[in-house]
């Protein structure tokens, strides 16, 4: 008998279903925090060749891993890797996007120092719903176990229940029974 693999173990995996049910070949996306380039690589499998990613991090070590992560999976013809903040994500995109993808916090193994800011990452948000198509979709994966994790997930918030519910849908999901704060993933797509 064959045994069925558990899919609710973390934020990641349950992001990844989504991921799968609305990205199509062809789409062009935004990985606006790339950090160790699994999202990304990811991403690539899912737009397939005639597809288009942006990527984001402030840290050069990212954009190291990360192409390196690609060049071994044959994703890079299609990926832009930018080495900027997520908060300058209009100067860097100029067209319309079918989905968007945020991991706040910061970079597992690496300085826990640099790390997202809601200041910063509000205005991303801000540009990237700017740039959503209709239907497009975002999601946004908040870890608070971090110093400043909870404003920032705060803040977020805030910003996202504000948004018009005819122009917006906007859900959240979370681990009721986890300890130690469980993170929570917002998905929000543009009607």
């Amino acid at each position: 008998m064959k045994k069925r693999a558990k899919f609710l173990t973390n934020v990641t995996d349950v992001n990844k279903i989504y991921m799968r049910n609305v990205i199509k070949d062809g789409d062009i996306v935004v990985d606006a925090t790339m950090g160790n380039g699994n999202d990304t690589k990811f991403l690539a499998e899912l737009v397939g060749q005639n597809g288009f990613i942006y990527a984001f991090d402030v840290q050069p070590q990212a954009l190291e891993e990360t192409s390196r992560l690609l060049e071994k999976s044959g994703f890079t013809e299609n990926v832009s890797l930018i080495l900027d903040g997520h908060e300058n994500i209009l100067k860097h995109v100029d067209r319309e996007v079918d989905f968007v993808i945020f991991n706040l916090g910061y970079l597992p193994r690496a300085d826990h120092n640099v790390k997202t800011r809601p200041e910063t990452t509000i205005k991303a948000v801000e540009g990237a719903l700017s740039l959503l198509k209709q239907n497009g979709i975002m999601s946004i994966a908040m870890y608070t176990g971090h110093d400043g994790g909870k404003e920032e997930r705060d803040m977020v918030y805030s910003y996202l229940e504000k948004l018009p519910q005819d122009e917006f849908s906007v859900m959240e999901n979370i681990f009721v029974n986890q300890v130690n704060n469980p993170p929570q993933l917002l998905i929000v797509e543009k009607i």
